[in-house]
């Protein structure tokens, strides 16, 4: 029996790079929501208005910076290398510190965002981006395939 949503040419292929795009869409709405936190103190939380030119006020800014670039889908490879980096740093200065767990040292948000980046720097930002609509990326296999160049589906 076939299965309409993972065989080959179905839904999962059909719209993988659509929900790429909500993944990292999502993913950049949480982690700007980190940098408005410490950079405008919205919302409050206790990393709020670290000191200028502090690793968290770096660290702020990154976010907000990459958060928004990803959000939109702009130059999204080397921004989410670049944060994937942050959050590996990040958990090893901050969380680890506290312990090697990461449910017991409060990083798990840390590891998740450095995973997901990681992912959408290797695998692009989806079709839903700035960086797609300027044709950063060429369509190889047909209009319900990837677009990203490289990608070859085997059908």
């Amino acid at each position: 029996m076939e299965n309409p949503i993972t065989d080959a040419g179905g839904w999962s292929d059909r719209y993988a790079s659509q929900v790429l795009s909500l993944l990292r869409i999502v993913t950049a709405l949480l982690f700007l929501e980190h940098g408005t936190s410490k950079m405008f103190a919205f919302p409050l939380s206790a990393a709020s208005d670290p000191p200028i030119w502090s690793l968290f006020w770096v660290a702020g800014a990154m976010e907000l910076v990459g958060g928004l670039l990803l959000l939109v889908g702009l130059f999204s490879r080397p921004v989410a290398l670049l944060l994937s980096g942050e959050m590996a740093i990040g958990y090893w200065l901050i969380h680890a510190a506290k312990g090697p767990f990461p449910i017991l040292n409060g990083g798990e948000s840390a590891v998740l965002f450095c995973f997901v980046f990681l992912y959408i720097a290797f695998e692009g930002p989806g079709e839903w981006s700035v960086d797609c609509a300027m044709g950063r990326r060429r369509d190889l296999s047909g209009p319900n395939g990837y677009y990203e160049s490289g990608h070859v589906r085997a059908d």
